[in-house]
């Protein structure tokens, strides 16, 4: 039986635009060159089995991580670009916030990755969309939500999403109602104002989420190898670029082994 295991957010990376050929194994060869790996997870459909074209590598340290998206981030892997980001979000801005979305009417055949694509367009994603899924088949449920880290982003979505069809049918898509205020919705004018009073308490501007973004990391990070990714998975191997400098000075070679589901 699987245990749960809980991943460090601040040194784990999300990795997008994967091809579909990319597997739990690439993914460990490839970041490896930036840092010790301590995990990596590639979704799966529930149904089909095919990967969603998004995955997730935990490094021991933040550092790695930030080192990783900053050498990775853009790096072609058959042929695709990834985008890499920190997938660590504040958790203060994510309660604080709350600009969720509802998505309805949506097509059998929308998934995570569809949703993610689609809706990342807008703005930052707090976290990757979801399909609401039977527990039994896995099959969808006809809905989903999705989560920004700005009312802005939120707000264009809805403008530019609802009532457009999505995967053959014509979703709506609105503001989700909050668990514990019956009948209420998120977007509120309260949830706005303590979105602005976060956002000018934060020096930082608040962590990145999920999304598109090129991503900025910072840290040196400290370099390390195993056996190679297949060099026609690289896009600098077709001379499509030069490829990151990864540091030759200091070789880990760890090697991929699964562990527990995240």
């Amino acid at each position: 039986m699987a245990l749960k295991y809980e991943r460090n957010q601040e040194a784990s990376v999300y990795i997008g635009n994967l091809d579909e050929r990319v597997t739990d194994e690439v993914v460990w060869e490839l970041m490896v060159q930036a840092g010790p790996v301590v995990n990596v997870h590639v979704p799966k459909d529930r149904v089909t089995q095919r990967p969603l074209g998004y995955g997730f590598c935990e490094f021991q340290s933040s550092s790695d991580a930030d080192y990783a998206v900053k050498v990775m981030n853009m790096v072609k892997l058959y042929g695709k670009p990834l985008r890499v980001n920190k997938s660590s979000v504040d958790r203060r801005m994510q309660q604080d916030v709350g600009a969720k979305l509802f998505i309805g009417n949506l097509d059998p055949e929308v998934d995570e990755k569809m949703l993610l694509d689609t809706f990342g367009v807008f703005g930052q994603m707090a976290q990757v969309p979801r399909v609401a899924r039977d527990g039994a088949s896995g099959n969808s449920r006809g809905f989903a939500f999705a989560s920004y880290t700005t009312f802005e982003a939120a707000d264009l979505a809805i403008e530019a999403m609802n009532g457009q069809y999505l995967g053959g049918k014509m979703v709506s898509v609105g503001y989700a109602f909050k668990k514990d205020a019956k009948g209420e919705r998120h977007g509120s004018a309260a949830e706005r104002l303590l979105a602005r009073e976060a956002q000018k308490n934060d020096a930082d501007g608040g962590a990145p989420g999920f999304g598109f973004g090129s991503g900025s990391g910072s840290g040196s990070g400290s370099g390390s190898g195993s056996g190679p990714v297949p060099a026609s998975a690289l896009g600098y191997a077709y001379g499509s670029g030069p490829a990151p400098a990864y540091p030759a000075q200091t070789q880990y070679h760890h090697h991929y082994h699964p562990q527990q589901q995240w």
